[in-house]
């Protein structure tokens, strides 16, 4: 699903969900959007900010016995 803001020729902005963007593409050249508030079927994407999500933080890295790896006797061996 892809929420698209929709703008009609009368500057009325609103939200409508599709299945995807060839979705809109279709319920478009059919005629089959309208405006809700006017009913104007004049309706067009309107500019919209993406909705990326806030970045996260990176994986704290696994403990370190501080020898080099592949000593065999460290207990942390297998998960170096």
């Amino acid at each position: 699903m892809i929420l698209y803001t929709l703008r009609c020729s009368h500057d009325h902005h609103f939200e409508e969900w599709f299945d995807n963007s060839g979705d809109y593409d279709t319920k478009k050249d059919a005629g089959a959007l309208s405006c809700p508030e006017c009913g104007d079927k004049e309706v067009g994407k309107a500019i919209m900010a993406p909705n990326v999500g806030k970045a996260r933080a990176a994986a704290t890295p696994p403990p370190s016995c501080g020898t080099p790896m592949g000593c065999g006797g460290c207990p942390m061996a297998g998960q170096h």
